[in-house]
C-alpha cells in the first residue's frame, strides 16, 4: 500500500492537477465510484487506479470490474488518496484515463447536435452535457479555446453522462457549419436580439444548434453563417441565461415537437 507523499507514481498524478500536464500525457483523472462506475459500463480504459482499502471492501463489484480493466491498480492511505484528488472530500478512489476515446458526434447528423463556442466555465459544460445526453441529443461539438473537455470538474458536473454523449472539439467551428449545411442540416444561431423564439424553430429537422460563450455570446462570423438566429425571451432588465440552461431549453424544446 502506498502510503508516503513522495512516492513517484503520487508525484506523477498530483502533476496532472494541472491542464499541461494532462495534455503532456493525454490523460485525464477520473475521480469518484459513480464515475468510475460509468465508465466501467462503457468499457472505457483505465490506465492506473488508486484505491483506499476501506473503499475496496464497500465496493467489491466494482473493484473486480476495475481489475479487469485497468492496467495498474494501487491501494493507498486515506492521505495520499486526498492528495490525488482535486475534491476537498473524495470517496476513496481516483484514476488516470486515456484522452480521446470518446465517439465522435456524427456530421452531418439527422439529429440534433451542439456546438459550443468559448466556453469557459466547466460547471456550464458538464451540465451541458448531462442535459444533452438526458434529452437525446445526438452529440456536442467544443471549440479549441473552451475549457477542457475532460477538466475534472467537467466530468463531475456531467454526473457519469461524459461517457454516454459523442462529443468531440472542434478546430474550426465554421468548417463544422459548413459540413453540416452541406449534408442538408439547418444551423442555427441563439442571440439575443432575433426575431424567432426557439420554440418557433421546426427542431424536427436536422438541426445543428450554436451556443456562445458564458458573456459574450456567439462570434459574429458563426452568427453570420447561421441559417437561422432565435432567441429566449427575457423579462426586461435580464441581460441573459446561463448557458447550460439555454441549451437545456432548446434541447427539451426538440423533445417537445418530436413527441
Amino acid at each position: 500500500m502506498l502510503t508516503s507523499l513522495q512516492n513517484p507514481l503520487v508525484k506523477q498524478i498530483r502533476k496532472l492537477h494541472q491542464a499541461k500536464e494532462r495534455h503532456d500525457r493525454q490523460v485525464f483523472l477520473l475521480e469518484g465510484t459513480h464515475l468510475l462506475s460509468e465508465a466501467c459500463a462503457v468499457n472505457y480504459p483505465l490506465e492506473t487506479v488508486c484505491c483506499t482499502p476501506a473503499w475496496q471492501e464497500r465496493y467489491p463489484q466494482l473493484w473486480q470490474a476495475v481489475t479487469e480493466r485497468a492496467q495498474r491498480i494501487e491501494l493507498v492511505s486515506p492521505e495520499v488518496l486526498k492528495a490525488l484528488a482535486t475534491t476537498v472530500q473524495p470517496d476513496g478512489v481516483v484514476a488516470i484515463a486515456p484522452r480521446s476515446q470518446l465517439p465522435t458526434p456524427v456530421t452531418p447528423n439527422p439529429g440534433l447536435l451542439l456546438a459550443l463556442e468559448t466556453i469557459q466555465d466547466p460547471g456550464n459544460l458538464g451540465t451541458t452535457i448531462r442535459t444533452a445526453a438526458a434529452a437525446s441529443a445526438a452529440g456536442l461539438w467544443l471549440s479549441g479555446d473552451s475549457v477542457d473537455l475532460d477538466h475534472p470538474k467537467v466530468l463531475r458536473a456531467s454526473a457519469g453522462q461524459w461517457f454516454r454523449l459523442p462529443m468531440a472539439v472542434s478546430g474550426d467551428l465554421k468548417v463544422l457549419v459548413q459540413d453540416c449545411q452541406a449534408g442538408g442540416m439547418q444551423v442555427v444561431a441563439t442571440v439575443p436580439n432575433a426575431k424567432l423564439t426557439y420554440w418557433e424553430l421546426d427542431l424536427r429537422l436536422p438541426t445543428l444548434i450554436l451556443l456562445g460563450n458564458e458573456g459574450a455570446g456567439l462570434s459574429t462570423d458563426l452568427v453570420d453563417r447561421a441559417d437561422k438566429q432565435v432567441k429566449i425571451p427575457l423579462r426586461q432588465g435580464v441581460e441573459s441565461l446561463n448557458v447550460a440552461i439555454a441549451a437545456a431549453l432548446i434541447l427539451y424544446e426538440a423533445e417537445r415537437q418530436k413527441n
